[in-house]
């Protein structure tokens, strides 16, 4: 009987019993409604952080594969209109990217002056409000390596800015009584490539059925992108990493479906699962991390700490939406698509397409990301040189 009960124990800390036991009842918690809201696929992060907690993790290459896997879905989605639609608010888009981010580096100094946080933790946290890892570690490198104090800080703000940023795209189209459905029907006309009549009219050749060469190729272009390494003033180093390389690696071999005869574009039915799969996957492995420790760190600094942080994450967003709709006139969803692009919120992207039903806004997030992801490493790597 012993022997018996250590064989299930072992079975059930086995990595492939966690990735599935964490899908499961994570699907099950973000299918719990409340007034409306729900966490969506986001409930998988919210159950991996007591997995984390409970040191049952998810190696990194599930992370990473997961990651790469939902931007490179949502480059191919966004890609067919994405060039179109981005010069008519290329301004506007690159704007609200440093915007949102400006007021995150703002409400950063603000925290850390008035509660007397040390430099480095706060702008840890302010990566984490951000979900930003790339900020994390410019904030490393920036505090001359002090692993501990920033990746503090990093832990305490980033469930919260996973959560935030999903609930919020929920809740504005609530509170304003906006029509989804009509906004959802007016950008869905205005998203449409013009090329499209066009390509229905040619006959290309698929690899495969379910379009799996084309994905893989723009994940490994993806992956080579995000290695390249741009220097920044101050002796910073810039990359796309494993979210930015496969976004745009994606969205270019969407824009054009096809090489020649050869067509490299995806069917929507095998984006929807690599999506929806990719971003569960991506939760999980984010979530263990976040959750070792966890209640530890809060025990030890505090719970102000963590309110803080909720702090950092909502005002930007509020800042971006007010700027979005009603300076650049962008519509609501594709305010809410922005917002996720300029908080660099993944989950939320795949929450707002669920919540609108379309996945036009995907255009909107892939043309704010890359700016927001450069301004909050430029932002983690300067704040502890202006005020350390």
């Amino acid at each position: 009987m012993d022997e018996l009960l250590q064989n299930l124990g072992a079975i059930f800390k086995s990595e492939i019993m966690i990735i599935f036991s964490i899908a499961a009842l994570g699907y099950l918690l973000g299918s719990i409604k409340i007034k409306g809201l729900s966490l969506g696929t986001s409930g998988v992060l919210l159950v991996a952080l007591v997995f984390g907690h409970f040191d049952l993790g998810v190696s990194r290459i599930v992370r990473d594969i997961g990651l790469i896997s939902f931007v490179t879905a949502v480059g191919f989605i966004a890609g067919p209109g994405f060039f179109r639609n981005f010069k008519k608010k290329a301004l506007s888009y690159v704007l609200l990217g440093i915007a949102i981010i400006f007021v995150g580096a703002l409400t950063c100094v603000g925290v850390m002056k008035l509660a007397g946080i040390p430099i480095d933790l706060s702008v840890g946290m302010m990566a984490g409000a951000l979900t930003s890892t790339p900020g994390l570690a410019a904030a490393i490198e920036a505090t001359g390596g002090d692993l501990s104090a920033a990746s503090v800080g990093y832990g305490i703000a980033y469930p919260f800015g996973v959560v935030g940023v999903v609930l919020f795209v929920q809740l504005i189209p609530k509170l304003l009584k906006v029509d989804v459905a009509a906004e959802r029907e007016r950008l869905s006309a205005a998203s449409q490539p013009k090329e499209a009549g066009e390509m229905a009219k040619k006959s290309y050749f698929h690899l495969d059925e379910f379009g799996l060469f084309a994905f893989a190729l723009a994940a490994i272009l993806g992956v080579v992108i995000g290695k390249i390494e741009i220097p920044l003033p101050g002796g910073a180093v810039f990359s796309l990493g494993t979210s930015g390389g496969p976004l745009l690696a994606g969205l270019v071999m969407g824009h054009f479906a096809h090489v020649g005869p050869v067509a490299i574009d995806v069917p929507k039915r095998t984006l929807d699962v690599v999506r929806e799969v990719g971003l569960a996957l991506f939760l999980m492995g984010a979530g263990t991390d976040a959750g070792r420790g966890f209640l530890a760190i809060l025990a030890q600094y505090g719970v102000s700490l963590f309110l803080l942080g909720a702090v950092m994450t909502i005002l930007p967003m509020i800042v971006g939406y007010i700027l979005a709709v009603k300076v650049f006139k962008i519509d609501v969803i594709s305010a809410l698509g922005s917002i996720c692009g300029g908080m660099t919120s993944t989950p939320a992207l795949g929450t707002l397409m669920q919540v609108t039903k379309t996945e036009a806004v995907a255009v909107a997030y892939a043309a704010t990301y890359p700016l927001a992801l450069i301004m909050v490493v430029l932002c983690c790597q300067f704040l502890p040189i202006l005020f350390g």
